[in-house]
């Protein structure tokens, strides 16, 4: 049952900062439709006005370094940067800004924002959750986030791909992608 829905905020001074060696963001996509390719974004920041006492009031926007692609194969990396696909060199960045947030109960929501990938914004919904606060062993307070979604690669115009003689395409059209978040309080 929906319980709110609620405009996020645009990021503005915010309180709590991206802890970028607990952080992640992955991919996965089907390979000759048989097997599973999963990859990464190694450089990323985020915005984020999380509402402590109202998590679904929180603003997030997300800058991704296109060219920090990694799925462990640097030929196959160099080509997701290339034209093909993310053409890294003229749109350097994938950017995500949240509009609003639907609570779901029991700590999660559906997170709605407009995804931008090459030139070309689409909106996207993912599913997220709130993990909670704890402080660290150094006092500091921290704030564990998840969101995880499926989008379709030629809605940002990745229309790239090769026909396979047995049936089916080289690269599938469905990219699961999954964000792990940790956020440390601000002093001060």
């Amino acid at each position: 049952m929906v319980t709110e829905v609620t405009q996020a905020p645009v990021p503005t001074n915010p309180r709590w900062a991206l802890d970028p060696a607990h952080s992640s963001i992955e991919f996965a996509v089907k390979h000759m439709v048989i097997a599973t390719v999963k990859g990464r974004f190694t450089g990323f920041d985020l915005d984020i006005d999380f509402d402590e006492a109202h998590p679904e009031r929180t603003g997030v926007e997300a800058r991704i370094d296109a060219a920090s692609i990694d799925t462990k194969e640097p030929q196959r990396d160099a080509h997701l940067r290339s034209p093909d696909f993310l053409d890294a060199e003229r749109f350097p960045h994938l950017v995500f800004r949240s509009r609003h947030i639907i609570s779901k109960g029991d700590g999660r929501y559906d997170l709605a924002g407009d995804l931008t990938i090459r030139d070309v914004t689409q909106e996207v919904v993912l599913a997220a959750a709130f993990g909670g606060t704890g402080k660290d062993p150094w006092g500091n307070r921290r704030a564990g986030f998840s969101a995880e979604g499926v989008l379709n690669r030629k809605d940002f115009g990745l229309t790239w791909n090769q026909a396979l003689e047995t049936g089916g395409v080289l690269v599938g059209d469905k990219v699961k992608i999954a964000f792990e978040v940790e956020l440390i309080e601000r002093a001060g």
